[in-house]
């Protein structure tokens, strides 16, 4: 999905004039189409996290929440599993130790999915910093998935991920949809938990899948909450 100036401004909780000068400085890409420019909102999403940015909250809202069920980042987890000691000795084994673990039904063609997440990192590393990173498919290729998933693993032992900090990566979300919305609303909401200090050190430490998921639910209550306010605001 492509945004303007104006709405990647809202999302990042900045001016149109601040993000015009970070793409003329080079620090987000765009496209300049009929004098506009048009930004990747998923790659402008994985740009502020990386620069631990505050996501704005109003963005993060389902466009048409009635048209489509987008289900709560705490049950794409629990659908998706979380899975350790995930074993790889780089980035490409690592990718293919988690399309194999993920839950998707017998007729998914697993490989076809694995080459998915390679394309997907042949365009640039999904690796957003502090040893995290988030393989996905830009596109939705499962078609037969019931509801979107979000796999957490953690790694059997870091490996170089190409990541913006320099980083070894240690743990991945890998997000698999069959839906644009559904994969653009998860990206969306796990880059504003990602945000949360105490998650990330939860996730460092390789908590408990009860732990994890306890407060991804409490980090989603704190954010309904905060979209309530606004609305009424």
């Amino acid at each position: 999905m492509q945004v303007n100036v104006k709405t990647a401004a809202r999302l990042l909780n900045v001016s149109e004039k601040m993000v015009t000068r970070w793409i003329t400085q080079g620090r987000i890409s765009a496209q300049e189409v009929d004098g506009q420019y048009q930004i990747d909102r998923e790659k402008l999403l994985e740009w502020a996290t990386r620069e631990r940015m505050n996501i704005s909250t109003d963005e993060i809202q389902n466009e048409n929440p009635e048209e489509e069920m987008i289900p709560s980042l705490v049950d794409a987890v629990r659908t998706g599993g979380i899975h350790y000691h995930v074993a790889g000795n780089d980035k490409v084994a690592v990718l293919q130790s988690v399309v194999n673990l993920l839950p998707v039904p017998e007729d998914v063609n697993r490989e076809f999915l694995f080459q998915v997440f390679l394309a997907r990192e042949s365009v640039g590393s999904t690796g957003i910093g502090q040893g995290v990173a988030i393989p996905h498919a830009r596109n939705p290729v499962v078609r037969h998935l019931s509801k979107p998933m979000v796999a957490l693993c953690f790694l059997d032992k870091p490996v170089e991920y190409q990541a913006i900090d320099g980083q070894a990566v240690h743990t991945l979300f890998a997000i698999v949809s069959s839906s644009t919305k559904a994969h653009l609303a998860l990206i969306s909401r796990l880059m504003f938990v990602l945000q949360n200090p105490e998650f990330r050190l939860l996730i460092e430490n390789k908590g408990s899948q009860e732990e994890i998921l306890e407060m991804l639910g409490k980090i989603e209550d704190m954010l309904a909450s905060a979209l309530v306010v606004n609305e009424k605001a």
